[in-house]
C-alpha cells in the first residue's frame, strides 16, 4: 500500500471524532497529519447551569512518513512526544486524560530491534497527583509492506484503527 492511500484511509476514519491538519509543523519537525479530539462529559441537575461534575478527555496524534525509520529518529520522535505534553495538554480540576499518540508509517524498517523498543515503550505524566489528570503517551508504527501494526503499551486499544 502506498502512504498516500493509508493517509486517506486513516484520514477518513479520524474525520468523524477529529479536527484534521495536514503537513504540521511543531518542534521544527513536519508531521503529515494532526489530529484533536476534545470530549468534554458532564452531569448536571435541572439546569446545565447547575453543574454537578465535570470532565474532559482530550486525543492527539501526529502521523510521520519515513521510507526508513532509524533508531535515531524514533528517539527524536519520542522526545517530540513527550515534549509535547507541556504544549498541549491543560491540567485543570475538570481535566481528566489526555492521550498524545505517535503514529509512524513506514515503508521498511531498517532495524528490527525498533519493534522491541516500540513494544516497550510506556510513559504516563501525571499532574497533581492525579487530581488533574494525566496524559498517556502511545507509540504506533504501521509497516506499509508487511501490512502490520505494532503498538506501545499505551497504544493497544488503536491497533485495529490503524491497520491498513
Amino acid at each position: 500500500m502506498e502512504f498516500k492511500d493509508y493517509k486517506e484511509k486513516i484520514k477518513d476514519r479520524l474525520s468523524r471524532y477529529f479536527n484534521i491538519e495536514e503537513k504540521y509543523i511543531y518542534s521544527n519537525k513536519e508531521f503529515d497529519l494532526f489530529a484533536i479530539s476534545k470530549v468534554r462529559n458532564e452531569k448536571y441537575m435541572a439546569s446545565k447551569k447547575l453543574t454537578i461534575y465535570a470532565f474532559e478527555n482530550d486525543q492527539y496524534c501526529f502521523m510521520k512518513y519515513f521510507k526508513e525509520l532509524s533508531k535515531d529518529e524514533l528517539d527524536q520522535i519520542i522526545e517530540i512526544l513527550k515534549n509535547s505534553i507541556k504544549d498541549y495538554v491543560d491540567p485543570h480540576d475538570e481535566h481528566m486524560s489526555s492521550t498524545i499518540t505517535g503514529i509512524l508509517v513506514v515503508d521498511k524498517l531498517k532495524e528490527d530491534d525498533l519493534i522491541k523498543s516500540i513494544k516497550g515503550f510506556n510513559y504516563q505524566k501525571s499532574f497533581a497527583f492525579g487530581l488533574k489528570g494525566w496524559a498517556d503517551v502511545g507509540l504506533v508504527l504501521v509497516d506499509l509492506k508487511r501490512e502490520e501494526v505494532v503498538t506501545s503499551k499505551k497504544a493497544k486499544k488503536v491497533d485495529k484503527f490503524y491497520r491498513p
